[in-house]
């Protein structure tokens, strides 16, 4: 069996994928405000290291960037269903050593939308040329298995939800178990943590892991916390609390937990919006965090900066986002060292 390993989101890295909002997607009606979010969220990417963008012209992405900007972006031009990077991009692993893009399957969160043009992006890219050459690509096509399900700790610890894992309208008829010994064939995992409680009001995506907690270095989980009772999230995030609480280390030490407060209520149109700060993107030197223009939000970026001492917490208004269910580590996907 080869030596895998799946690197942590905190590992260095050569640059974020984006897939960037086109009026074919739902984006369409407010496609102006969404697309100065995306361009906020690039610029401080690029300080920090290449930008690869899916898009359908690149030089309307192109001229919201400044020549120097301009030279950690990289726009390739694929047809895409939507924007969310993090669920049709690749997940990079290191198969003996040797830089893989693994390439898994996407039908749309359950076949809730449209994906036939999403699931194509990751192959398009490595038929372009855009990796560097010595990166190999994997077909997992026949797995289903988005990238916000899960979570890393670069050690063999795979975090995820068992509510999105094993919906019947993903890999059915795959038992428990069985799906556990997928990822670790897979991914190379040596644990599958699995959270059996916790959700969002309005998330499409059976509670993906990146929505509730979140892996921030191998000892530490910060996770969304509900202190009002009143509120319908109250008895399923305190049982998730305890499922963490429980949870040991690759070394057999309980995880560092870190609350993160749960957001203030966002509606659109009458409906519930999933907001959460658990949605952070961790990059170099910094850490990205969604912004939902509450008092909250410098609770949010305390809490995180007590799990990353030694980066920057940066703040982006990810309201337009939500609007369509989905934040900040939603709409990206990074690669490491030796990818781009």
């Amino acid at each position: 069996m080869p030596g895998i390993i799946f690197p942590a989101e905190w590992y260095p890295q050569s640059g974020v994928q984006l897939t960037w909002p086109h009026s074919n997607t739902d984006w369409a009606d407010h496609l102006e405000e969404v697309t100065a979010c995306y361009v906020t969220l690039s610029k401080e990417i690029l300080k920090r290291q290449k930008l690869l963008v899916i898009c359908c012209d690149a030089g309307e992405v192109e001229k919201h960037f400044s020549q120097d900007e301009r030279k950690n972006l990289i726009c390739t031009e694929i047809e895409s269903n939507d924007t969310w990077a993090r669920d049709h991009g690749a997940i990079s692993l290191f198969i003996d050593t040797v830089p893989t893009i693994s390439d898994f399957g996407f039908n749309g969160w359950g076949l809730k939308f449209a994906a036939n043009l999403d699931n194509l992006i990751t192959g398009e890219l490595f038929k372009k040329n855009i990796f560097h050459s010595g990166v190999v690509y994997r077909n997992n096509l026949r797995f289903i298995l988005e990238g916000g399900s899960i979570e890393s700790d670069g050690k063999g610890g795979i975090l995820t939800s068992a509510q999105c894992l094993l919906a019947p309208n993903r890999n059915q008829p795959m038992t428990k178990d069985e799906i556990a010994d997928y990822l670790k064939q897979s991914l190379g995992a040596k644990r599958v943590l699995w959270i059996h409680h916790g959700y969002l009001a309005g998330d499409d995506t059976d509670s993906h892991i990146d929505t509730l907690a979140r892996f921030c270095d191998e000892h530490t989980i910060a996770y969304v916390k509900c202190d009002d009772p009143d509120d319908e999230h109250y008895e399923e995030l305190r049982a998730m609390e305890k499922e963490l609480e429980l949870m040991v280390a690759y070394d057999g030490r309980p995880y560092r937990l870190i609350d993160l407060p749960m957001a203030d209520v966002v509606y659109h149109e009458g409906e519930r919006l999933p907001a959460t700060y658990a949605n952070f993107l961790i990059i170099n030197e910094a850490v990205l965090m969604p912004l939902y223009a509450t008092a909250k939000d410098q609770i949010a970026k305390n809490q995180l900066q007590k799990a990353f001492p030694d980066r920057t917490i940066v703040g982006v208004d990810c309201m337009p986002l939500i609007r369509q269910h989905g934040s900040l580590h939603c709409v990206t996907m990074q690669f490491p060292i030796g990818f781009l």
